[in-house]
């Protein structure tokens, strides 16, 4: 039998990885829109990158994305082009950012061998 105690506990971790999941969840309805706003000329829209040199989003980790966003903001990733772009992100512009690109679904076909 769980004590009132542990329960509370319980309780309490479960609404705190709660909140932080809803936190880092994003919008991603706000994150498309964003995205065709200040990403869509390098990334597209879809996440598939229209220029060369431009990473594909399309797909990526959530996790991932929002690390590096946040890191050129901050400046500890450079590049001249993101660098710039990232320091006008707000925290949910990122998470939302990362909700759109992470939501969306890719197929990879290996190479025939």
């Amino acid at each position: 039998m769980i004590s009132s105690k542990n329960f509370r506990t319980s309780i309490f971790a479960a609404c705190l990885l709660l909140s932080m999941q809803h936190a880092t969840a994003g919008d991603v309805v706000a994150g498309r829109n964003k995205a065709e706003m200040m990403c869509a000329n390098c990334h597209g829209v879809d996440g598939i990158a229209t220029l060369p040199g431009a990473a594909n989003l399309a797909g990526q980790q959530n996790e991932y994305l929002r690390g590096q966003l946040k890191a050129y903001r901050s400046g500890s990733r450079v590049d001249s082009v993101m660098g710039v772009v990232a320091k006008t992100l707000t925290d949910d512009d990122i998470s939302n950012l990362a909700a759109w690109y992470s939501s969306i679904k890719v197929t990879v076909e290996a190479p025939a061998q």
